[in-house]
């Protein structure tokens, strides 16, 4: 009986994977939905019978069973490069001229594909088995987004054709929502009255960013594969067969590619392209170019930023004229009073326009936007679309110049220009205007994290009097909440547990949140990692501050006013006196120097985010997979596959006790052994 559930199990596992092989990158399904969902529910079942059956490449497997807490980063083997751009058919023949001078020959073939408008993502296989999902990032490094993309029904957990798969084989490609599941998404998030995604690829990339993969999951996304990265061994000698390969593999490779003999081909491929781009379920904004061979691409090499063997060719942007009804202002977190125009509704690249940036007050006298005016808009990869031309012929008569505010629209107080500057700024630190920006900052990703805390529930806050500083946020409570617009009882649990959650935040994103002038995320992470702690940092004079690589003058003293400002200290008084905990830094060391160190399971002392910081504190790089480069894989309970490949590579794997012999008393300090602390790699 028992072996009889494990050959159906494999059985079971064998048939979806085919089935979606035949639906994601054949595009031929078989079965219908309801069939492949009966399968699916059988090998669910059979695999809770005998939990020990389930592998990570089992279909079941691709959504992660609890959010993780921050992303991991990951740094490219080869670089991920931009491409140069051309708009016309004079800069494409342009471009084969340099192709033609740079190999010294004619003998030469391009390959045309479509320019996906979404995430350019990096799927790493070993052995034929997924393994990592890496964002492009600044093309040196990524975000480790493998929970995400695991959800991606069209991406293969494991490869067809194992035996001819090499040991490691890097896919890049592109995910993408189509246009469909973009509609669907946004009609749900206006019912809840949230705030809508501008376009398909917005919102790609915030699903990209969820720390739930169980969220992710319900977004739809997909993916097509366009090009190698790292190889253990070549897959082809040039690009088009490599795609072949995908294929063979059961990775979803787009149809719609040329293998074009000369530019004259390119050239008609691209333009047919501009018309039919429409008829597709999912956006594109242009086309890609490359030269075939791989050894003309080598020998024509690569700028500092983009290779000369490949370019795209950008359709035009997308225009639409609308008029501009009124120009209201915006006042952001630091003051900074910013020029918006509202616009007679228009659809422009698949989404409605209501608004349209005027950037600051300059740019707007340079353009001499009016109220009334008839303009043109573009949307060439702005959230915000842009006025790019004012149609003066249509100008009412009686229109005026827009004057810059003198006092803030919010508040009423002074406003001043900056200095050598274009931006003018409230001068009132009380302004509501800010606040509102200030608070939406403090509780955002990347601060303290307060993910049931949105713009929404924020401006209910101020404007009952329930939040006037960020110390504010940690003095609700339920009741206080109820009162609240569209408030129910879940809804203010949630954000209770929220606010509760975030108290214990790493030190860095604290000082990220209270909006210190000049100070991002990784000043943030510099000044936690050189003093360690909130009070040392508070008693730090300029010239400590300036002493630190990459912390210029500007910046020394704009730390140093904000914790000599009473106002800040009794606010981050507040903070501490109402729970928050900012996670101490441990002093760097070399214990750990050059060490490649791999966690997997639940670590009893350490949250996802502490280990990660001890091992950087201590001179260590925390990697999420292993590879013949690991020094060791640091195992707690319930380890992953991860301690399977640690084992067959011959790595070294140690439990948390070897660990903590391991590491120095400043690292000691970072440990909370007063509770378990769950940790999912």
């Amino acid at each position: 009986m028992s072996e009889d559930i494990r050959e159906r199990i494999d059985s079971l596992r064998q048939q979806l994977r085919r089935h979606d092989y035949l639906y994601y990158v054949q595009n031929q399904p078989e079965i219908s939905d309801h069939q492949y969902d009966k399968l699916f529910d059988e090998l669910k079942q059979l695999e809770k019978q005998r939990p020990d059956l389930v592998t990570a490449d089992s279909p079941t497997q691709r959504v992660s069973g609890q959010p993780i807490e921050s992303f991991t980063q990951v740094r490219h083997a080869i670089p991920m490069l931009s491409i140069d751009n051309t708009y016309n058919a004079e800069e494409l023949r342009a471009f084969d001229t340099r192709v033609r001078k740079g190999l010294g020959t004619e003998k030469y073939d391009y390959v045309v594909e479509l320019k996906i408008d979404g995430v350019a993502m990096s799927l790493r296989y070993e052995k034929g088995y997924f393994v990592l999902a890496a964002t492009r990032g600044n093309g040196e490094v990524g975000d480790d987004v493998t929970a995400n993309v695991r959800t991606i029904k069209s991406v293969p957990l494991l490869l067809n054709n194992l035996k001819d798969a090499p040991d490691v084989m890097e896919v890049r490609g592109e995910v993408y929502m189509p246009k469909k599941s973009f509609e669907k998404l946004n009609k749900g998030r206006e019912n809840e009255g949230e705030l809508l995604f501008a376009n398909p690829r917005n919102a790609t990339a915030g699903s990209l960013k969820l720390l739930d993969s169980r969220i992710a999951s319900q977004r739809n996304l997909s993916f097509f594969a366009y090009a190698a990265g790292e190889l253990s061994q070549d897959l082809a000698d040039n690009h088009f067969d490599t795609l072949k390969k995908f294929r063979d593999f059961g990775l979803p490779v787009n149809p719609n590619v040329k293998h074009a003999k000369d530019i004259d081909e390119v050239l008609d491929f691209c333009l047919g392209w501009e018309d039919k781009k429409k008829d597709l379920d999912y956006q594109i904004d242009g086309m890609v170019i490359k030269i075939n061979r791989y050894d003309q691409r080598e020998k024509l090499g690569a700028t500092g930023r983009s290779p000369r063997w490949c370019i795209s060719y950008k359709f035009a942007a997308e225009q639409a004229e609308t008029k501009v009804n009124s120009i209201a202002v915006h006042v952001g977190k630091s003051g900074i009073i910013t020029p918006i125009a509202n616009l007679e509704p228009v659809l422009l690249a698949g989404t409605t326009v209501k608004r349209a940036s005027l950037h600051n007050f300059e740019e707007l006298a340079r353009k001499d936007v009016r109220e009334g005016d008839s303009v043109m808009i573009e949307k060439a990869g702005e959230i915000i679309p842009q006025v790019i031309e004012v149609l003066i012929d249509k100008r009412p008569r009686n229109s005026k110049k827009f004057q810059p505010p003198k006092k803030c629209p919010n508040c009423g107080s002074d406003v001043k220009k900056d200095e050598d500057g274009a931006y003018i700024r409230c001068t009132n630190r009380d302004c509501l205007g800010m606040l509102r920006e200030k608070l939406i900052h403090f509780a955002g990703k990347g601060q303290m994290d307060i993910d049931q805390i949105g713009p929404a529930i924020i401006d209910q806050l101020v404007d009952n009097s329930l939040v006037e500083d960020f110390s504010d946020f940690y003095k609700l409570d339920k009741n206080m909440l109820l009162g609240l617009e569209r408030m129910g009882e879940k809804s203010a649990s949630n954000i209770i547990d929220s606010i509760e959650q975030s108290k214990n935040r790493p030190l860095w994103r604290l000082l990220n949140a209270i909006g210190i002038n000049h100070v991002g995320a990784q000043n943030a992470r510099i000044l936690a990692d050189r003093f360690g702690s909130l009070d040392t940092i508070k008693k730090a004079d300029k010239e400590e501050l300036e002493a630190i690589d990459q912390i210029g003058p500007k910046m020394a003293e704009s730390i140093y006013d904000y914790f000599r400002n009473d106002k800040n200290l009794k606010v981050i008084d507040e903070l501490l006196k109402n729970g928050v905990k900012p996670q101490q830094q441990g002093t760097k060391s070399d214990n750990l120097a050059g060490k490649i160190i791999v966690v997997t399971g639940t670590l009893e002392y350490f949250s996802r985010d502490e280990i990660k910081e001890t091992i950087a504190n201590l001179g260590g790089t925390a990697a999420s997979s292993v590879s013949k480069n690991t020094d060791f894989v640091l195992a707690g309970e319930n380890p992953g596959s991860k301690i399977d490949k640690a084992r067959e590579l011959g790595v070294k794997i140690i439990d948390e006790k070897e660990f903590l012999k391991l590491i120095d008393q400043p690292a000691k300090k970072l440990i909370k052994e007063d509770k378990k602390k769950e940790l999912l790699f």
